[in-house]
């Protein structure tokens, strides 16, 4: 909502920005963008994996496919054929709430791990679009708790290890690293995550 104020510029992300005489929206990130037919819509629907958005979502598709795959869990989070809807903010932070190293393969993710996960996902993304942010750190982490101060990023919220490339952790203060992983930038900590 921007008011009497025009919108501001959008950045290189955005696929597509809609607008009234109040308001606006940016799509920002999608590799394609397009107008499509409901049978079209319904045939992307179709290939996607289940949604932890979802009530009816069944996790343990998903996890059939991860546990037969030498692919990286990081990778295989953000395969939209495996599990839809999680983003590169998302895979990153519950891998970290884990403490699950995001180069080990699918196949060696436990059941237990693949529960913890998706309940976590659950919750995580329907808080997120609850609140419209993604905050991911505990009750016991957050700046007023540790002391510290707040994020502050276009993407806002609260966050263990996305976008914090080369600073210490919260929890170990160890060094956050960064990759180049499925395309997109994989954050973790690789003293908290050796799972």
């Amino acid at each position: 909502n921007f008011g009497a104020a025009p919108a501001p510029p959008p950045t290189d992300t955005v696929r597509l920005r809609l607008t009234n005489s109040t308001s606006y929206v940016d799509l920002r990130g999608p590799t394609t963008c397009a107008l499509i037919t409901d049978p079209e819509k319904q045939a992307i629907h179709d290939r996607l994996g289940p949604d932890p958005l979802r009530e009816d979502a069944a996790h343990v598709t998903a996890y059939a496919r991860i546990s037969r795959s030498r692919t990286t869990i990081a990778a295989l989070l953000m395969d939209q054929k495996i599990i839809a809807g999680v983003g590169n903010v998302y895979r990153a932070e519950v891998l970290f709430r884990h403490g699950i190293d995001p180069y080990r393969p699918g196949r060696d993710i436990t059941p237990a791990e693949w529960n913890a996960l998706w309940n976590d996902l659950v919750a995580l993304m329907r808080e997120g679009v609850r609140n419209n942010r993604i905050d991911t750190v505990r009750p016991e982490h957050t700046p007023e708790a540790m002391g510290r101060p707040p994020r502050v990023d276009d993407h806002g919220g609260e966050v263990y290890v996305y976008r914090r490339a080369n600073l210490p952790c919260h929890l170990c203060g160890g060094e956050i690293r960064t990759a180049d992983l499925a395309a997109r930038n994989l954050f973790w900590c690789p003293t908290c995550q050796r799972k």
